[in-house]
């Protein structure tokens, strides 16, 4: 009995490892958070392991009866949609009854989209604060004040659509001058990293349709 977490692209289907391919192909159930883009993924690769849906709409109702698949002796993968299960992305709550229940679990190294952004960022990144998606509505306001004092480079995903007002946001907490490097479209086509103050990147969004993913990188407090 074992679970895997497998990493999959951010961007370019390339970027998936020999390893995940083989995990993928020997585990008896793959675990995906979007069976309809897995399924793009895994045509791909010519796998055709079985696939049954995993998200934060149902892993709290499906948790107990996964890891009870797994003690009986099934071994099984999680992928999401992008990246590495469990950052920012459900995971985290089969991980945790999995190791309480004794099973193996073995998360394969690969791609996380803010490892990228945050080492090409030109920040400092041997210290940094990962601070995920900010809540939507109830607690936002809270959860920027307590970055006002963040002296570790700081990591945030937000959508598209809430970029500009994301950034707006961190000018009237950190102020206007403050360094960041919004990176979107990681590892894709049309990737691009844009640097400068939050004021001057905030600018340059408002002029624009934003579309893609986004992962922005904060200077730290000096």
């Amino acid at each position: 009995m074992k679970l895997y977490l497998v990493p999959t692209p951010v961007g370019n289907l390339g970027d998936m490892t020999y390893r995940s391919v083989e995990v993928l192909h020997s585990v008896d159930l793959i675990l995906a958070e979007d069976t309809r883009t897995s399924r793009i993924l895994l045509q791909h690769y010519n796998i055709d392991t079985p696939l049954q849906s995993y998200h934060i709409f149902n892993e709290h109702q499906t948790v107990a009866s996964l890891v009870e698949r797994l003690q009986s002796g099934t071994t099984m993968a999680v992928v999401t949609d992008a990246g590495t299960p469990g950052i920012s992305d459900p995971g985290f709550l089969l991980v945790r009854e999995a190791v309480k229940a004794g099973v193996e679990v073995e998360c394969l190294p690969g791609a996380t989209a803010f490892v990228p952004a945050l080492v090409q960022s030109g920040l400092p990144c041997d210290r940094f604060s990962f601070v995920g998606f900010l809540p939507h509505k109830k607690g936002r306001q809270t959860a920027l004040r307590e970055l006002a004092d963040e002296k570790r480079t700081m990591v945030i995903y937000e959508s598209p659509y809430r970029l500009v007002k994301l950034l707006d946001e961190l000018q009237s907490t950190l102020g206007t001058d403050r360094p960041v490097c919004v990176c979107r479209e990681i590892s894709k086509v049309h990737a691009e990293s844009v640097r400068g103050t939050l004021a001057e990147v905030s600018d340059i969004f408002k002029q624009r349709d934003v579309k893609g993913e986004i992962v922005v990188i904060v200077a730290g407090k000096e």
